[in-house]
């Protein structure tokens, strides 16, 4: 049975074996022939060339010669050792050198054995050697299995030590081919086959392994991305389905006293039309007897508080209690401050938990929750702990989605007999593909409008040899009563010396604005929540003039009396990091500026992410270019959203296949909602599958 072939584990595949296994386990993840099997290849060379030794030099990006080793010699010293051998074609010789892994290639390598040699040329003293060959015994090259393109494949250090470099895992491949099934069940419904003229799946497998063609290989990859999206696809479309017809939702029937007034006599600027359609939306929703799963997207400072404050108004209104989540204290604080500020003369007692609500105060809300006297609770992850209980939970707010676990969420639905409503938040612009897979259970609300009276954020690139220019420039926003914020990079891989930079960065700018003409505070990750806490303080009230921060600043603090920020190392972040710390400026009525700072040379990839932001204030399009220069692996929040682990699919260069693939399950469940039809028996079996191993949480958004 093909399901009892996937599932064997890794070290029975001839040539694997305990060691090797452990470390494809540990390396790759790859615990079972499937998942082997599920290794693909990230690019393929063409192998159908050979060259002469005399023919090559340093410019070839890869060479492939027909040769035998000749002489092998370990050198250097006990610190430095390292392999070389010479390897003749009888037109000419080259070096081989090896600097790992030298005790495996001593036993397994062979004199005067033909081999075929394949590796990138280099120029060492005039001469060309290739480092870290990939060799395999001519006698050994199985004719049957062998392709013009070959597949190359993703290997770590441990796993090259290993004989596991890509060459090594092509041939753990072929042996897995060789004892692949003849037959395998399709897992698509026929007519998707049948319409979109699919190569079958044992073929794809081949195919996209060991391709005869580029054209077959073409065929192969889109056979399988349209299979692993479809079931991404199918799989957020059933949970929808699931939920709608399962979980019956409060009944907002009534817009009441609360919302009115606060629509007449409280709104701080008229509503703009994105935020007037977002509301409709959210009431259709409340009204319809279904439990609403709203996602809200919308750029920094588009408005989306007061939308969602006036969707939980109308919670209010009909009888029920709402909360507002938040992944930090100081912007539970600040949601805090912002609503009982809006909410002005109207009566509706609001409550803050945090961590460090103390005992007696959190028994008063506690108290309040079950009564129902509190009518908003605002909060950070203490909103879930197990004594917080709601008389009537109607509404809940979830802002930047993705700093929550499923977990989490799930012990929030909890709080409630029905589940509530939830509105997820984020200001974190999410391209239109991406928001399909991860949210493609959520229904979608966009706020692309900003309120009036907002200026765009002027954004320029500097380098550092304009840097007393830039200095002059903060000078003279501060005389005008202005606060700076100048932020550096902090990333785990390099955290000694970027916290050097920034305490360098730190003491330099104390000495370039001295006390007591200009105050300076610091943030960074290092620091205690309460010393953390008390700085930020220090800007918000106006005691100091500058903020010296890591990325700890980009989520959500308020601050309008800040115009400017700069930006030290602009091409160490992300683009859609850059655009969230550009956010935390332009809050005000001043016209506001953001200064990208690099040294002279930039990499193709940081260009075009500086030219973007110097471009463009428009999140979605930032987020569109930034999913194109990282991938979706590192797209904000995919990891965490546990539906997203895409094996060969790429969401930002395959949407078109998405699109089909989502057009595919949405038609699927429409002639069959429950996969019931004898016909569809295998897709049914295929989703239980997938389930089963990634758990099932399409109750929760």
């Amino acid at each position: 049975m093909v399901q009892d072939f996937f599932s064997q584990p890794i070290e029975y595949l001839k040539g694997v074996g305990p060691q090797r296994g452990d470390l494809l386990k540990k390396e790759l993840g790859i615990f079972t022939f499937g998942d082997l099997l599920f290794h693909f290849p990230f690019r393929y060379v063409d192998r159908t060339r050979f060259y002469s030794i005399r023919e090559l030099n340093a410019d070839l990006p890869y060479i492939q010669v027909r040769g035998r080793i000749v002489s092998l010699v370990v050198k250097g010293d006990k610190r430095k050792k390292f392999m070389a051998g010479r390897f003749d074609d009888g037109t000419g010789s080259i070096e081989l050198r090896w600097f790992q892994g030298l005790k495996w290639l001593q036993s397994t390598l062979q004199l005067n054995q033909e081999y075929i040699l394949f590796g990138k040329p280099s120029e060492w003293n005039g001469a060309i050697s290739v480092v870290h060959p990939e060799l395999e015994l001519a006698a050994e090259v199985n004719p049957a299995l062998a392709s013009s393109l070959q597949a190359i494949y993703a290997t770590t250090e441990k796993l090259k030590t290993r004989g596991l470099d890509s060459r090594g895992i092509l041939r753990l491949q072929k042996q897995l081919q060789i004892q692949l099934p003849p037959r395998f069940s399709e897992t698509l419904p026929d007519n998707s086959v049948q319409s979109l003229r699919l190569m079958n799946r044992r073929d794809a497998f081949a195919a996209i392994h060991f391709p005869d063609s580029p054209e077959a290989q073409k065929k192969a990859e889109f056979r399988l991305k349209f299979e692993e999206l479809f079931y991404i696809q199918l799989r957020l479309l059933s949970m929808k389905q699931a939920r709608l017809e399962k979980f019956r939702g409060r009944v907002f029937s009534t817009v009441g006293d609360y919302f009115n007034r606060f629509f007449k006599e409280c709104l701080p600027f008229p509503l703009t039309n994105a935020q007037k359609r977002v509301i409709k939306e959210i009431r259709t929703d409340c009204g319809s007897g279904r439990q609403m799963n709203r996602l809200l997207q919308g750029d920094v400072g588009s408005g989306k508080t007061v939308v969602a404050l006036m969707s939980m108004l109308l919670a209010i209104d009909n009888g029920f209690q709402a909360c507002l989540m938040a992944p930090t204290e100081i912007l539970a604080n600040q949601h805090a401050e912002t609503i009982s500020k809006m909410l002005g003369e109207l009566d509706v007692p609001v409550a803050l938990l945090t961590g460090s609500t103390k005992t007696a105060a959190r028994r008063k809300i506690h108290e309040g929750l079950q009564d129902g006297s509190i009518k908003i609770l605002i909060g950070t992850h203490a909103l879930i702990e197990d004594p917080v209980q709601f008389k009537a939970l109607g509404f809940v707010v979830i802002d930047e989605q993705h700093r929550f676990g499923v977990e989490q969420r799930a012990r929030l639905w909890a709080k409630s007999d029905t589940p509530p409503h939830i509105l997820v938040m984020t200001a974190t612009p999410i391209p239109r593909t991406l928001a399909m897979t991860i949210y493609g259970d959520l229904d979608v609300s966009v706020i692309d409008e900003l309120p009036p009276g907002r200026k765009p954020i002027s954004t320029v690139h500097r380098t550092d040899a304009h840097r007393l220019q830039v200095w002059n420039f903060l000078k003279k926003e501060i005389a005008l009563g202005r606060q700076v914020y100048i932020v550096y990079p902090l990333i785990k891989e390099s955290e000694k010396s970027d916290m050097k930079n920034l305490e360098d960065g730190y003491n330099a700018i104390c000495r370039d604005f001295p006390a007591p003409q200009y105050r300076v505070s610091i943030v960074h990750g290092k620091q205690k929540n309460a010393d953390k806490d008390f700085e930020m303080q220090r800007f918000v009230k106006g005691e100091t003039h500058i903020m010296v921060a890591t990325t700890v600043i980009e989520v959500g603090v308020n601050v309008p009396n800040a115009s400017v920020m700069v930006i030290e190392n602009a091409e160490r972040f992300g683009l859609s990091q850059l655009h969230q710390l550009r956010g935390r400026v332009g809050r005000g009525a001043d016209q506001s500026y953001c200064i990208l700072m690099t040294g002279p040379k930039l990499g193709n990839d940081a260009r075009l992410r500086l030219k973007t932001m110097v471009e463009t204030n428009d999140g979605f399009r930032i987020a569109e270019t930034d999913l194109q220069l990282r991938g979706p692996g590192d797209a904000e929040g995919t990891r965490q959203s546990g539906i997203v682990d895409l094996k060969l699919a790429d969401l930002a260069k395959d949407q078109q296949i998405l699109q089909v693939a989502r057009e595919a399950a949405l038609k699927l469940l429409e002639q069959d909602p429950h996969l019931e039809k004898p016909e569809h028996a295998v897709v049914h079996r295929q989703l239980d599958a997938i389930r089963k191993r990634s758990g099932n949480w399409g109750r929760i958004s």
